[in-house]
């Protein structure tokens, strides 16, 4: 059986291709910037999640976020063991945790927040004030209308 050869195609011309070396590049810039605070954009979005809506849930704050509840899991284990949020039964449910900031949690998301702000303006730099604004509203647009086909749909 003769095997069909693939039929060479230009990545440049592929918008997954950039996509990914965009988030490579991304998270590159972000962790350049925070790195004198030891945290990953993953644990940023989770503390700055649960310092916005102290008492959510594993639950909610995984769908906030975009992740599976394994990941935020591991997550949340790797955040409290650093002593940067609490995990606590839910009053109605025991089965559910709700999670909070500790003190140090809250220092370190108002510490971070100005050198992940860099971040954000270092990665939209090559762009004018008014590219940068549709640029954000392309990417919303491109996130909303495939949400649902992510492995963790986000509820926000």
């Amino acid at each position: 059986m003769t095997r069909k050869a693939a039929v060479p195609l230009d990545l440049e011309a592929l918008p997954g291709h950039h996509i990914r070396r965009l988030h490579q590049i991304a998270v590159a810039i972000f962790l350049q910037e925070t790195a004198a605070h030891g945290i990953t954009p993953v644990q940023y979005a989770a503390l700055q999640t649960v310092g916005n809506q102290p008492g959510i849930d594993q639950r909610t704050l995984a769908g906030s976020i975009g992740l599976d509840t394994s990941t935020v899991a591991g997550v949340i284990d790797r955040l409290e063991a650093r002593g940067l949020l609490l995990r606590g039964a839910s009053p109605q449910d025991r089965r559910v945790r709700l999670l909070t900031l500790t003190d140090e949690g809250t220092a370190l998301l108002a510490a971070v927040q100005p050198d992940m702000q860099t971040a954000q303006q270092r990665i939209l730099s090559p762009l004018s004030r008014a590219e940068r604004a549709e640029f954000m509203r392309m990417l919303r647009q491109l996130v909303d209308a495939n949400n649902e086909l992510s492995r963790a749909p986000s509820d926000a």
